[in-house]
């Protein structure tokens, strides 16, 4: 019998990949992060937006959509924000997903800047409305989740200007596929 290690390989290769950025996201959002006072509910600006950006522009939208949903809702589950947990599987996984989607459409793999900045941008839309609706949903409320507005563009910004420049930086060293 001859058992195909190749195939083996690539699937280890593939599952470390992708928990060692699950890893790096969880940890950008839990120990990099600045909580917003002006935010009643307790907002929250963290780095691991930007991890969520490079891996997707890096290594495309499968790891992007598995990062950002498993490291960001461990964080959640991890930090007492367990409720926020299903949602933020939810939201952070189809954001990864959608800036891997779009950053590696047409054979771009993610080296088109204009293409990353309107993936990150149309990420960010989808972000403020699952977060707003997530509030709505969390908090029987559906004025108070416009509070949170600023804090989600501020993360989404901040994603963008640091996520960008990693991932070009990145790109140049990780050979991928």
């Amino acid at each position: 019998m001859e058992i195909n290690r190749g195939k083996s390989k690539f699937k280890t290769k593939y599952m470390v990949e992708t928990a060692l950025l699950t890893a790096l996201v969880f940890v950008a959002t839990a120990f990099i992060n600045i909580r917003l006072p002006f935010v009643s509910n307790g907002g929250l600006v963290h780095l691991g937006t930007v991890m969520l950006f490079v891996t997707a522009i890096v290594f495309g939208k499968e790891k992007g959509a598995i990062a950002g949903a498993v490291g960001m809702a461990i964080f959640d589950l991890s930090s007492g924000w367990a409720l926020w947990a299903p949602f933020t599987f939810i939201v952070r996984g189809i954001m990864g997903y959608m800036v891997g989607a779009v950053t590696w459409s047409k054979n771009r793999d993610g080296n088109n800047l204009m293409v990353n900045i309107f993936a990150v941008i149309l990420s960010g839309a989808w972000m403020i409305f699952g977060y707003y609706i997530t509030e709505g949903i969390l908090y029987g409320n559906w004025i108070a989740p416009v509070a949170s507005i600023p804090g989600n563009v501020t993360q989404i910004v901040i994603g963008l200007i640091l996520g960008l420049p990693i991932a070009k930086v990145l790109k140049r060293y990780v050979k991928y596929i």
